[in-house]
């Protein structure tokens, strides 16, 4: 498997990288990052013969009003390879579904004079999107057609009672922390009589998706005690629930973490995808259960990789995509007792997201990235020898030139083998040291995937144009290699899986790439922590640092984020009340009198998971205490990342600044705060 893995990286490169291959004229700049286009979801016809996707557009800064990326709806006709635009524009499409007889799109938006998020259909055969279900009170979430076509359930949060939105208007507006939660329910609704009353089901918590019986009035859902973000991490399970009555007529005991469920086509069974137990960091194990029965089955307990994405081939059959390490796979797995899985699309082709399957099981539908390219559309079926791609939704890439991608394996200082991902320096030169960006990804409950990795907060191929090598650490407690290596970070915060980090600059250093004096950290989230963590304990390993949305103080990020029960759970195992003094030392601003790292901190204003204190801290605490040079910026209105395409460029911009000033410039004094937004003319695409 090594071999046939190392094979097909370097072939991939072969044709990304090859003489033969068109003259690139110039390369990704941080404007490019801000208009790349990528398509979101696909959804495979019933009858295979079509796809229908959604592309994200991103606005363009300076020109458009500020705001999240827009949703445009096209269908591709795999028979003729036409793209047919359906919904473009100034849209924000989204939750795209075939009507069971193929002849119509479903979809959720907000249109024209809708004060809430709307249902809408469109007919594949010509014609316009039409309003065909609505809440008075209330925007839909998502949705699911009955089998007939002319039923909708849709998960909608309980809207303000009359006497609350009069208060409001009257300036009474306190909020009563995690006490005026409001629940997501379900509501069905006839498509012809869009002005009947909808009826409600009454069910005790907050839904989170809704699935019809492809056969009768039943609903699969997942539901959890109260719409608070820890429940809905912790506490929501799978339902099965008569539609007409409301009435519950199954519970699916599963524990931990919660994925997403499936009927059979039958309607006699569902699979799951759930965690293995209470710690299980993440939603990954695949089961089956009986749509009568309380105990699913686990399918494939000892899984080396992690599942994202199910679908049944038939009644007997489940297709799969999981990862494995740094790639995905499709796989297939028979439903007999000791079934092993059938590799269908094997490591070393497209990082494959989502799964979308025709009635009869035999084409399928995905969104996908490779190291050349952002997410596109892509097909398999029965008999192809892989995945196909269908879109080329950025064509200004092919003058842009990339720098070589390859997987990279080392051991950690006790033995433990690890992967991650290099980018290598644009135009490198054999026997030359370079500056490197280590990128730490979140979670810790993620991977890195040997697809595409640039993005406005990960420089990757823009710092790889500019002299930098830029690695990705899957780092002990990442998901894609089985349970028993994603809980191995357990219990140690900060301990074992960031002297990874350091481990692996060593190994990089050690191959002669990299400039041990020259090296910068960087990531948000999880990775803000380590990047915190790095630029303060392990100050004199790194030249420069750039924190966003990162955790500082482990005591204050306990009593301040919305997710405690998911940390001590399938993170601390432990209490901060139970040590104190541990959860003090494995927090950056223990050791903030240690630093000369320059760091650069920025954090959305509105983040409900780690707090803006955090970063608020930690930069006071450097101010006081520290011995280089320390900024924080916020973005009002972002929460845990930015969203709208303004403070995504300053991002990119701001971040890519400091990191050059510090690995590849003077370095010394801050470079000044104020940030050039227009694009040089000389690198537009």
């Amino acid at each position: 498997m090594q071999t046939l893995t190392r094979a097909l990286t370097g072939l991939a490169l072969a044709l990304l990288f090859s003489p033969d291959a068109p003259a690139q004229s110039r390369v990704l700049t941080p404007h490019d990052v801000a208009r790349t286009r990528s398509v979101s979801s696909a959804r495979m016809s019933p009858d295979g013969t079509r796809i229908a996707y959604t592309l994200s557009v991103p606005r363009t800064p300076l020109e458009d009003d500020d705001g999240p990326a827009w949703g445009e709806l096209h269908v591709l006709d795999l028979a003729t390879g036409v793209k047919r635009p359906f919904i473009t524009g100034e849209q924000n499409v989204r939750g795209v579904h075939w009507t069971p007889s193929g002849t119509s799109l479903a979809f959720l938006a907000k249109r024209g004079a809708d004060e809430h998020t709307s249902l809408y259909m469109i007919p594949t055969d010509g014609g316009e999107a039409r309003r065909v279900f609505g809440l008075a009170d209330a925007g839909i979430s998502s949705f699911t057609l009955a089998p007939d076509g002319e039923r909708v359930a849709v998960v909608a949060t309980a809207p303000k009672s009359e006497a609350l939105t009069k208060l409001e208007k009257q300036g009474f507006k306190a909020e009563i922390y995690e006490e005026d939660w409001r629940p997501a329910q379900v509501w069905i609704g006839e498509l012809d009589e869009p002005e009947a009353e909808p009826r409600l089901l009454e069910l005790e918590g907050s839904v989170y998706q809704a699935h019809w019986s492809p056969v009768d009035d039943r609903l699969a859902i997942s539901i959890a005690p109260t719409a608070l973000v820890d429940d809905s991490y912790m506490l929501q399970r799978a339902w099965i629930v008569d539609g007409a009555s409301g009435e519950v007529l199954n519970r699916i005991e599963t524990t931990g973490k919660f994925g997403s469920v499936v009927w059979s086509p039958d309607g006699t069974r569902v699979a799951l995808i759930a965690a293995a137990d209470v710690n299980d960091p993440t939603a990954a194990r695949l089961m089956v259960c009986g749509a009568d029965e309380a105990q699913p089955r686990a399918l494939l307990p000892d899984y080396p990789g992690a599942v994202h994405s199910v679908g049944w081939k038939n009644g007997e059959e489940l297709l799969f995509v999981a990862s494995k390490g740094v790639w995905r796979v499709l796989e297939g797995l028979r439903l007999e007792a000791d079934a092993e899985p059938q590799t269908i699309a094997d490591v070393g082709g497209p990082i494959l997201t989502g799964l979308s399957l025709s009635d009869d099981g035999l084409s399928a539908a995905f969104t996908a990235s490779t190291p050349g390219h952002p997410s596109e559309l892509y097909t398999m079926k029965h008999g192809d020898g892989g995945p196909r791609r269908l879109t080329d939704s950025n064509t200004w890439l092919a003058d842009v030139k990339l720098a070589p991608q390859e997987v990279v394996t080392f051991k950690a200082r006790d033995g433990l083998k690890l992967q991650g991902l290099l980018i290598r320096p644009l135009d490198e030169v054999a026997g030359q040291r370079y500056p490197l960006v280590m990128y730490v990804h979140g979670g810790p409950e993620s991977h890195h995937s040997n697809g595409w990795l640039t993005g406005y907060s990960n420089p990757g191929q823009i710092a790889a144009a500019r002299g930098m090598a830029v690695f990705h650490t899957n780092y002990r407690g990442s998901t894609g290699r089985g349970i028993e290596f994603a809980k191995l970070s357990q219990g140690d915060p900060a301990g074992a899986e960031f002297d990874d980090l350091v481990d692996a600059v060593d190994h990089l250093v050690g191959t002669g790439l990299v400039d041990t004096d020259r090296v910068a950290v960087t990531g948000g989230s999880y990775g803000g922590y380590a990047t915190a963590w790095c630029s303060t304990r392990y100050s004199e390993r790194f030249a420069a640092g750039v924190m966003f949305v990162g955790i500082s103080d482990m005591i204050s990020k306990v009593g301040t984020t919305d997710i405690p029960n998911e940390e001590f759970y399938v993170h601390a195992l432990r209490r901060v009340w139970d040590d104190w003094q541990k959860s003090l030392e494995r927090s950056p601003i223990y050791y903030a009198g240690e630093s000369q790292t320059p760091l650069l901190i920025l954090h959305g204003k509105s983040d409900p998971r780690v707090n803006p204190g955090q970063s608020r801290e930690l930069y006071r605490h450097l101010k006081l205490r520290g011995k280089a040079p320390v900024r924080l910026v916020f973005y009002p209105g972002e929460g845990h990342g930015n969203r709208r395409s303004g403070a995504r460029l300053d991002y990119n911009l701001r971040s890519l600044r400091w990191l050059e000033h510090y690995l590849t410039g003077a370095g010394g004094e801050m470079p000044a705060f104020e940030v050039e937004y227009e694009e040089p003319e000389t690198t537009g695409a």
